[in-house]
């Protein structure tokens, strides 16, 4: 039985951050940072029938072209996602009356939509980016037995080409659910490797006030390539959601509409009409 001090409860009977029962999620479930996007992309359901908010978690199930749907903001980085992640798995896979896992495993899907910017300069401002792997430079996922699931070749490759500091972790990469990429792929999206930083500055190479430890990580990553595959793009939890669905038996995928391209040093003119594409192409995916 796993212990109430691991596995914390609401007095309803809740899961304690998430706020939810297991009836309030759908199998199929799209993963938003921001929680003020939740509702941009439940407009488009026909029904809602359920909806909470507890912190940065906010959550709505409902109904799109007759198929339920779940819809929840992660807040942002990799320990929000250790939170999410491990919540939503209790919620199918534990028996929270008797606080013992279930027998039979089920199976969640779940899709991020997110923005990012491009590390690429031919990935251009409002185009699509689908992240076959995702590259964690974060540690969150070294806290779990993860080596079966992992890419050590992709990583010794990386750590090598970008002549990584081991003091700040060894990097691991995580691919995404083939399930979810044979359903999602098409021919406006482009593919390739996300980095999942675990901070927005440093981490990700901005300079204000303080030197960090490798200013030229950025280029490095830009110019890094295994077997034709790049780094598209740099944001804060891909890779996190891609380990830890692994681990738990999910399916995952990630999907980023490119607001803005550090190689060329431009901006979106209107991002929230890219985010809205992804939005309609994702939730028209699930849907048929």
């Amino acid at each position: 039985m796993i212990q109430s001090s691991e596995l914390i409860l609401n007095p309803d009977g809740s899961v304690y951050h998430l706020n939810l029962q297991p009836e309030h999620i759908a199998n199929d479930i799209i993963f938003v940072g921001d929680q003020n996007r939740v509702e941009k992309i439940t407009q488009f359901f026909e029904k809602i029938e359920f909806s909470t908010q507890k912190r940065e978690f906010k959550t709505q199930t409902g109904i799109y072209k007759g198929k339920r749907i779940t819809v929840m903001s992660t807040g942002i980085g990799p320990d929000n996602i250790d939170i999410v992640m491990n919540e939503l798995d209790a919620l199918v896979n534990i028996n929270l009356e008797t606080r013992k896992p279930k027998e039979t495993l089920t199976s969640l899907n779940i899709i991020r939509i997110g923005t990012s910017g491009s590390l690429q300069e031919d990935i251009p401002v409002d185009s699509l980016v689908m992240s076959k792997y995702g590259l964690g430079l974060d540690n969150m996922l070294r806290s779990y037995v993860m080596d079966e699931i992992s890419n050590p070749e992709i990583e010794e490759a990386f750590v090598k080409q970008t002549s990584w500091d081991l003091k700040k972790g060894k990097p691991y990469v995580i691919s995404c659910s083939e399930k979810l990429e044979k359903l999602i792929e098409s021919h406006e999206i482009f593919k390739g490797i996300t980095a999942t930083a675990p901070g927005f500055y440093g981490p990700q190479g901005r300079v204000l006030r303080l030197e960090i430890q490798d200013p030229e990580l950025n280029s490095k990553m830009d110019n890094f390539n295994f077997e034709n595959l790049r780094i598209t793009n740099l944001e804060m939890e891909t890779a996190a959601i891609y380990g830890l669905s692994a681990l738990l038996g999910h399916n995952a995928l990630s999907l980023n509409a490119i607001i803005a391209n550090r190689a060329s040093g431009t901006f979106s003119e209107d991002p929230y009409k890219a985010v809205d594409a992804l939005i309609a192409y994702t939730l028209n995916k699930i849907a048929t």
